[in-house]
């Protein structure tokens, strides 16, 4: 059973923060010397066990965050509750997970912002999820859609373990969102599927004017593709494209240099404005590139195509 994850002080009660000593049933993260995690479950009578023996769990119950914890052989452990981003890497999936470093620049370029009216598709193992309802609160209303009922299945559990009941913002939808989209107005639009560009007419329809909508796609094959979609509806501003990397560095006295774990790719992001009904954005001056748009071309082609094209 899972304790609820939340700081009752915060501004709607529902966090997904936990403050105060440890607590039996509070799942852990004890660090040792070297950096390594372990994930502990807190139990009255549990014992972590190491190889220079054990830490019974009744010596952490109790002690605040941040406090050093010793087995029977003399080995030290740092004590801390798992942040956001350990949750999200770690927590069970069915689905491949949008990483904190993409999650972090959708909350911040799509600006979620508290009591917006976000859609996502599809919801994966819930990990943007949690990002989203911390964003945007309880006054705020995210809708999920997810094709498969497994991956909605693993989603649900992960967010309500996270802030410890069901969040009363969100509403999880199972079935296609091409065809099976809600009538709200959107504010903002997450698209995480294979194929975005089937959607694009759907959400077209209910994002309000000046909404966003953020496409994550993970080969160039479909960047190609969203890309092409949105300048052939003609109601977006131009996609602005992007890719995160994150590199770890070591600073130790003059040994001052790139760590050996980097996040290289993990998905494309797609940012587009939706403008004001019956309005169309000023065309670039940049021409496409000689043959972008040739004979071997076979994608949607925006209007303008055949006036650029040599």
């Amino acid at each position: 059973m899972e304790l609820p994850r939340m700081n009752e002080s915060t501004a709607g009660g529902l966090s997904g923060v936990v403050v105060g000593p440890f607590a039996e049933g509070e799942r852990i993260t004890l660090s040792d010397a070297k950096g390594r995690r372990h994930s502990v479950r807190l139990r009255a009578e549990g014992t972590f066990h190491t190889t220079k023996g054990g830490i019974p769990h009744a010596a952490i119950i109790g002690q605040p965050e941040g406090s050093v914890v010793t087995s029977v052989g003399g080995a030290q452990f740092l004590a801390f509750r798992p942040l956001m981003h350990d949750f999200m890497v770690s927590m069970p999936r069915e689905a491949a997970v949008i990483y904190p470093k993409d999650a972090a620049h959708i909350l911040m370029q799509a600006d979620i912002f508290p009591g917006a009216r976000v859609m996502e598709a599809g919801v994966g193992s819930g990990a943007l999820t949690i990002a989203l309802l911390r964003m945007i609160g309880a006054e705020g209303h995210l809708y999920s859609y997810e094709r498969r009922e497994e991956f909605a299945h693993v989603a649900r559990t992960n967010v309500e373990n996270f802030y410890g009941r069901p969040h009363p913002a969100w509403e999880l939808r199972l079935g296609d969102l091409a065809v099976d989209i809600g009538p709200e107005d959107l504010d903002r639009a997450i698209l995480d599927m294979l194929a975005p560009w089937e959607c694009v007419d759907a959400v077209a329809e209910r994002l309000v004017p000046g909404g966003v909508l953020t496409c994550y796609i993970a080969t160039a094959t479909q960047l190609g593709r969203t890309v092409e979609t949105l300048r052939t509806h003609g109601g977006f501003t131009e996609p602005v494209l992007r890719e995160y990397s994150a590199r770890d560095w070591h600073a130790e006295g003059l040994a001052i240099r790139p760590g050996h774990s980097t996040s290289g790719h993990t998905g494309f992001l797609i940012f587009a404005r939706r403008l004001a009904p019956g309005v169309t954005a000023p065309r670039k001056r940049r021409r496409p590139a000689p043959g972008a748009y040739g004979a071997d071309y076979v994608g949607p082609r925006p209007p303008w195509v055949d006036e650029a094209t040599p």
